[in-house]
């Protein structure tokens, strides 16, 4: 033969058709010098056997730890839904008793607002926006101020500087050894850790670090079982790590879908989804390098004379090898393009890069060889049903929307409203059901596209938190046939311009009032709201644009459930706190929309804004509501949305609670793309 490269593949088919030197055939190439050198060769060829048989179960095991995940999180979803109607579904000829009104409460000055001036070095990031979408609705009421129903507005400056602590029982039994570890386990689960050092990453729970920790070490095991150790045998490190990267090409595609069985499996959110989406990118983009490191040093130092034939300048023109750098550059490529830093600068630039570079990867592996063929059909399957049948054809619809440009004079209003269809809640499903003509759910989102800003502009989507309550239809209501369903669907994106896409849409918007769009969507996850439903105290944090992730869910409780709520039923305890930078960020919610949601009984606390008295006490705050919501059989749910220190402080805050014996869950809605 000319060149390894075909001395490698004749190894390769003789190992999956189980053919070796010891069985008697006569291979196309020179026989080995000696006895060693046979049996080096057949261990060669016995590690390739091993790692194409084995590889195929590493699938079967990521589907049996999906059915694990799936089994916990309809147990889960079946349990809020039984705790939220034994609450809020009310009995026929009863009555919910009438909501206190409360006004919005705010920190009047610096001193108020300090409620302070945070001293915890998480609390690095400020609460501001840095999200070019977000959904602001909401009403509020201030935490232990808002007990006094008589008071229009409340002093903060009063209230304790590290919030109200609940009382302590000293003659409460102490907890064994066992439930203090049970304690201190979900605590530390619960918590997020600081970002590393230098290069300011921010790193998830440790829950979520010791799932992906968990999912990498699988893979260690299928790249390294049975693969002998020693330089001559980098062959097979380089063969393995191709059948790893090859084996995860379809979960990567999947994970990237819009459209996906997982999320609605797992109950997680395509932003959370996300998160592990990026961590199967990385460890593909290693898997690559190692094939080919590995390749190229068992050429070029460890592979035998005997084995050789041509130059290495044949070796790197051969086609499997052209091929097979073109799939490796283009994820490469890939990996580095989707980097946050790069997709914050240019982020036309990742979407239109995004989509080519995987078209351009998935051509080059299936040229590459054929046993990377059944995966790469799996994964480009994924993505043109995803891509081009379902969000192009099945979700998108058009219409023309109202352009408003807020008091800041760098954010503005994108905003449409319909007629909701009319849809017979006993049928599954229907093609208007499918777009966001039908309504959507709160924390719910859609990708905006503008034709009118440009070709390039047109062939963009947009992601944005839609900002407005979602209307009260019957899927997440829970209301039957005989419930009256809502008629109208107004819909809110608040833009705020930084570059590019939202730039150019800001400065359309100052000549032009109106606008046609493209909607694809809506998308979202439910896990939020069911949380919420089923707590009896109910802590909502935002931080700048996070409005919108909270304020439609505060609407759901209070304007939704809460009228709902059977005579008799201890009706749910709402707070919320809305940390903003500027005071005219405050505008991005309409005042009335506060008072509806105050009048309904939200405890809101609105702080002076950053930029003026510095960060408030989030963690005293937050944790004085979580003592005042624990008890016995009382569950307190917090919900957060904001910028990365915020998260991760309010996050700690109830790891601290859950160490503590608290009975708490918390959701996170991170916004950012």
């Amino acid at each position: 033969m000319a060149s390894i490269v075909r001395r490698v593949t004749v190894l390769l088919e003789a190992a999956e058709q189980a053919v070796t030197v010891a069985e008697g055939v006569s291979p196309p190439f020179r026989m080995p010098p000696s006895r060693e050198d046979l049996e080096y060769l057949q261990k060669l060829i016995g590690s390739i056997r091993l790692g194409r048989a084995l590889t195929p179960t590493y699938n079967l095991v990521l589907l049996g730890l999906l059915l694990i995940l799936t089994a916990r999180h309809w147990r889960e979803q079946r349990r809020d839904q039984r705790r939220w109607r034994a609450r809020c579904i009310t009995p026929a000829g009863e009555a919910k008793s009438p909501a206190v009104s409360s006004k919005v409460y705010e920190a009047r000055n610096r001193q108020d607002t300090q409620l302070g001036s945070n001293s915890d070095s998480e609390n690095e990031s400020q609460a501001t926006s840095s999200s070019s979408s977000s959904t602001l609705q909401g009403l509020a009421t201030p935490p232990h101020a808002a007990k006094d129903a008589e008071s229009a507005y409340v002093d903060l400056e009063r209230l304790p500087l590290l919030g109200h602590r609940a009382s302590i029982n000293r003659n409460a039994i102490s907890p064994g050894v066992l439930e203090r570890s049970k304690r201190a386990c979900a605590g530390w689960l619960a918590r997020q850790p600081q970002p590393i050092p230098v290069i300011r990453r921010t790193l998830p729970s440790n829950a979520t670090t010791l799932f992906v920790l968990g999912w990498f070490g699988v893979n260690v095991f299928y790249q390294m079982y049975g693969v002998p150790m020693g330089g001559k045998y980098l062959f097979d490190v380089a063969d393995r790590a191709s059948l790893i990267f090859m084996a995860n090409l379809p979960l990567l595609y999947i994970l990237a879908a819009k459209n996906q069985p997982i999320k609605l499996l797992t109950g997680r959110s395509y932003e959370s989804l996300n998160i592990f989406h990026r961590r199967v990118g990385e460890l593909m983009c290693f898997e690559a390098l190692v094939h080919v490191a590995g390749l190229f040093t068992w050429r070029c130092a460890y592979a035998p004379e005997w084995l050789m034939e041509g130059s290495l300048d044949e070796f790197l023109l051969h086609r499997i090898v052209v091929v097979g750098l073109g799939a490796f550059f283009a994820y490469e490529l890939l990996y580095l393009t989707s980097l946050g830093s790069f997709r914050q600068r240019w982020y036309e630039l990742f979407l239109a890069s995004h989509v080519s570079l995987q078209i351009i990867a998935l051509v080059f592996a299936w040229l590459h060889h054929h046993t990377a063929r059944p995966y790469v059909g799996i994964a480009l399957a994924i993505f043109v049903i995803d891509r081009v049948i379902w969000r192009f054809r099945l979700k998108t619809v058009r219409m023309t929307a109202d352009l408003d440009i807020l008091e800041d004079g760098e954010t503005l209003m994108l905003s449409a409203d319909w007629d909701l269809p009319v849809i017979d809640p006993e049928k599954k499903d229907g093609s208007k059901s499918r777009t966001i003509i039908s309504g959507w759910r709160p924390t719910d989102h859609i990708f905006l596209t503008v034709p009118a800003l440009g070709r390039t502009h047109s062939l963009q989507a947009h992601p944005f938190t839609i900002a407005s309550a979602a209307p009260p239809i019957a899927a997440w209501t829970g209301c039957g046939t005989g419930a009256a369903q809502p008629s109208h669907a107004w819909l809110n994106l608040l833009v705020r311009a930084q570059a590019g896409f939202t730039a150019d849409l800001l400065a359309h918007a100052r000549l032009h009032r109106r606008i046609e769009v493209r909607l694809d969507g809506p998308y979202g996850s439910r896990h939020a709201l069911d949380l919420a439903r089923a707590s009896d105290t109910v802590i909502f944090v935002a931080g700048g644009s996070g409005i919108a992730v909270v304020f439609p869910l505060a609407a759901a409780l209070l304007l939704q459930d809460a009228p709902r709520v059977a005579a008799g039923k201890k009706g749910q305890k709402v707070y919320l706190l809305w940390v903003t930078h500027s005071r005219a960020h405050r505008r991005w919610l309409p005042e009335e929309r506060l008072d509806e949601l105050a009048d309904a009984g939200l405890r809101l606390v609105i702080p002076e804004p950053t930029a003026e008295a510095g960060r408030p006490d989030i963690r005293g705050l937050v944790d004085g509501w979580i003592a005042d919501g624990a008890g016995r059989d009382d569950e307190v749910g917090v919900v957060v949305s904001g910028p990365d220190g915020m998260n991760r402080t309010v996050r700690n805050t109830c790891a601290a609670a859950l160490g503590r014996g608290a009975n708490l869950r918390v959701a996170v809605e991170k916004f950012g793309w």
